[in-house]
């Protein structure tokens, strides 16, 4: 709150007194929102903007190469795959990669890479196929034994059959694979 005080000397003259300006003790509810945030980053784990969920003894990760062992070999397909899940959780997770005896393990084997026919025009050929990608992924977390699963991820996308496969097959990898990677990650560390 703001006053001003005149001040009048013997001779009559006034003069202004600089404004006094009261404090303003925070609001109840900038308290109460102070006291939340406080509470929810010191309970039972390390949360992350991505919604990640990671016990605060967990402090490394590892991702081995996940081999290819499909019918259809694309060859930079395990790369990409390894590479895509180390970057979703380096820079989603407070964790930091081991090339060995992280305290969350990752491993895996593509079992699947294959191209269907989707839809039929009325010529019979298809107007869109579907390029479909499976893989299999071991967790394991090397500090808490019930978070150990074996699971089997597949995710795809449609592309339009009269396009060249070859010239859009680095696309529709990054899509799946970006696909492929969030399940896992959300599988292994959201915990919701």
């Amino acid at each position: 709150m703001k006053t001003e005080n005149l001040i009048q000397t013997q001779s009559g003259k006034c003069y202004k007194l600089p404004l006094l300006t009261r404090r303003r003790r925070p609001s109840g509810i900038l308290a109460l929102f102070i006291l939340i945030t406080i509470v929810a980053f010191n309970s039972c784990g390390v949360y992350t903007f991505s919604g990640a969920s990671i016990n605060p003894n967990d402090s490394t990760f590892t991702v081995h190469f996940i081999t290819n062992q499909s019918q259809i070999i694309v060859p930079s397909l395990s790369q990409t795959l390894t590479d895509a899940l180390k970057n979703k959780l380096l820079s989603n997770t407070p964790l930091k990669l081991r090339q060995n005896g992280g305290d969350l393990e990752f491993s895996g084997v593509i079992t699947n890479y294959q191209v269907a026919p989707l839809a039929t025009q009325a010529n019979e050929t298809a107007a869109l196929n579907r390029l479909t990608i499976t893989v299999n992924i071991d967790f394991i977390n090397h500090k808490d034994e019930k978070q150990v699963w074996t699971t089997s991820f597949s995710r795809y996308s449609d592309y339009n059959s009269s396009a060249d496969l070859n010239s859009i097959q680095d696309q529709l990898i990054k899509d799946i694979t970006d696909q492929l990677v969030e399940d896992i990650f959300n599988k292994a560390v959201v915990n919701w």
